[in-house]
């Protein structure tokens, strides 16, 4: 089954963010956003599968939003990806490497 996921790592402190609030929207015909998912990360950092429970992602423009300022203070208090699925019959994973003052953000698998 094809899914988004994500995983934060704290490059400041070389761990695992566990515990930020992620949520996931999808941009509609209309440009506006639709809550489709939200989470928490764990442990390890990951959320394995943002999308609500029982549905699947369809084409189109996606929004991660990361509630930083809840795990640690710093210069981002929210960092928010837009990323587009071509493909819903593909995996997405959108990894967030993320330090004090910057971070940088990928398609992984």
């Amino acid at each position: 089954m094809s899914s988004i996921s994500t995983h934060v790592l704290d490059t400041t402190h070389g761990r695992p963010a566990a515990g930020i609030p992620v949520t996931l929207e999808f941009q509609g015909s209309d440009r506006k956003w639709k809550q489709v998912g939200h989470g928490l990360t764990d442990s390890d950092g990951r959320l394995g599968n943002l999308l609500d429970s029982g549905a699947a992602p369809v084409e189109g423009v996606y929004r991660l939003t990361f509630d930083v300022e809840s795990y640690q203070p710093g210069f981002y208090p929210n960092i928010v990806v837009l990323f587009r699925v071509d493909n819903p019959e593909e995996h997405y994973h959108i990894p967030l490497l993320l330090g004090k003052f910057g971070y940088t953000t990928y398609r992984g698998t």
